[in-house]
């Protein structure tokens, strides 16, 4: 049995608790992000998506984890610091954690059950890994690390999910 994704229980970047389900209604992008991988760069895609697609029901939504080669070391303080000093994010940030391996976050537990285009289901390859939920709350896509935030692809996906 599944849990929906807007029941799964998660804290803030700065431990407030929260879930999914403050964002019910609208489209969700969940990034597992880093600060010193060679995709952090991604956050200026990602802050310009969140900005030019917030009036018609889209959240970015940032979860921070250190599980590919430490490059996610920083203190939740320290994250938020970086992110909004370097790369300008205003989008939320989620608490620091695990979305791979036996202490895998149950929101990623559910997330990695859904393929992305090519198929594959499973593990998280590598940091700025993208979800694309629907306002109903389910997966509606799922996209590499390598594919950027505006990529034709993901914007066609956001497309068909938001409101006209």
């Amino acid at each position: 049995m599944t849990t929906p994704l807007q029941d799964i229980p998660i804290d803030t970047l700065s431990g407030e608790p929260t879930s999914l389900g403050a964002y019910e209604g609208h489209a969700v992008l969940v990034v597992n992000v880093a600060s010193k991988c060679g995709l952090t760069p991604q956050y200026t895609a990602l802050e310009k998506l969140a900005q030019e697609y917030r009036d018609r029901g889209l959240f970015v939504v940032g979860v921070p984890c250190n599980q590919f080669m430490g490059q996610e070391p920083g203190t939740p303080e320290e994250i938020q610091e970086f992110c909004s000093t370097t790369y300008g994010v205003t989008f939320p940030l989620l608490e620091k954690i695990e979305v791979n391996g036996e202490n895998r976050h149950p929101l990623y537990a559910e997330l990695t059950k859904h393929a992305d285009a090519s198929g594959e289901a499973g593990d998280i390859q590598w940091n700025f890994e993208k979800f694309l939920i629907a306002p109903d709350g389910t997966v509606a896509g799922r996209f590499r690390p390598r594919t950027e935030p505006d990529a034709p692809e993901i914007l066609d996906a956001l497309e068909e999910i938001l409101p006209a």
